[in-house]
C-alpha cells in the first residue's frame, strides 16, 4: 500500500505488516496460538477497476485499528477492467494462522449486481451469513435462493453524488460497518483518510457516512 521508504502513518507503528503472495496481513501478535472460532470471513465481488483489493485491504486496516486481527488478499488471475475479481478479507480477536482463500464466508460483498447473471457469489455462503448487494432493487426484487440474510443498497448512487465517480467501495464499506457491526465508523473513516488525502478523502468519508446511514437495522 506505501512507496518503498516512504513514511509510515502512526496506524502502522505497533503493527507487524507481511506483504506477500498472501497480500496483507495486520497483526500485534504471534502468529500461533489461534483460537479460530473468534474469526469472520469476507469475500468481495467485483468488476477490475471497481477498487474490491483496496476496499479488502480498507477493511484490513480499520479491523486492526479497532484492536482486532486482519488479513487482506485478491484472488490472483487475470486482471483486467471490467472483469470479474475477488477479495478477500479475515477479521479475528486472535491470531490469523489460515492463508487459504475464502470458502465459506460469513459475509459476502457484491460491488456489482450484474456479476450475479454470470458468478455464483453465494457459493459457500454460511446459511446463518449476510450478503450485502450494490444494488437499487430490494432483495425481494433480487429473489435470490439463500436462507441468508440479504441486504441491498444503492452504492453508486451515493458513490456519484459524493465522489462524483461510480467508485463505490468505500460507500461499500461503511454499509459494511452499519450491517456487521464488527467496526466502528470512526475506524473505517481512519482507514479512508490514510488511504485518500485532503478533498478526495473527504468525499470518500462523506460516501461511507451515508451509506452507513442508508442501512436499516
Amino acid at each position: 500500500m506505501y512507496a518503498a521508504g516512504g513514511a509510515i502513518p502512526r496506524l502502522w507503528t505497533r503493527i507487524g505488516w507481511q506483504h506477500s503472495w498472501v497480500g496483507h496481513e495486520f497483526t500485534s501478535c504471534p502468529l500461533h496460538g489461534q483460537r479460530e472460532n473468534h474469526m469472520i470471513e469476507i469475500r468481495l465481488h467485483g468488476r477490475g477497476g471497481q477498487g474490491s483489493v483496496t476496499a479488502a485491504e480498507l477493511l484490513a486496516v480499520a479491523a486492526f485499528d479497532d484492536g482486532k486481527e486482519a488479513q487482506a488478499f485478491p484472488a490472483f488471475g487475470v486482471e483486467r477492467r471490467g472483469a470479474p475479481v475477488m477479495a478477500f478479507c479475515r477479521i479475528s480477536d486472535q491470531p490469523i494462522r489460515v492463508r487459504s482463500q475464502i470458502y465459506e464466508p460469513d459475509y459476502v460483498i457484491v460491488q456489482d449486481a450484474t456479476l450475479m447473471e454470470s458468478v455464483n457469489v453465494l457459493a459457500g455462503l454460511k446459511p446463518t451469513g449476510t450478503v450485502l448487494i450494490n444494488s437499487e432493487r430490494s432483495a425481494a426484487e433480487l429473489g435470490l435462493k439463500t436462507s441468508a440474510r440479504v441486504v441491498t443498497f444503492p452504492a453508486s448512487q451515493i458513490a456519484v453524488e459524493e465522489i462524483g465517480r461510480p467508485i463505490m467501495n468505500t460507500a461499500i464499506l461503511g454499509a459494511f460497518s452499519k450491517l456487521s457491526g464488527q467496526i466502528s465508523l470512526d475506524a473505517i473513516e481512519r482507514s479512508i483518510r490514510h488511504r485518500f488525502r485532503g478533498e478526495l478523502g473527504d468525499r470518500n468519508i462523506r460516501a461511507a457516512q451515508r451509506a452507513y446511514e442508508a442501512i436499516r437495522e
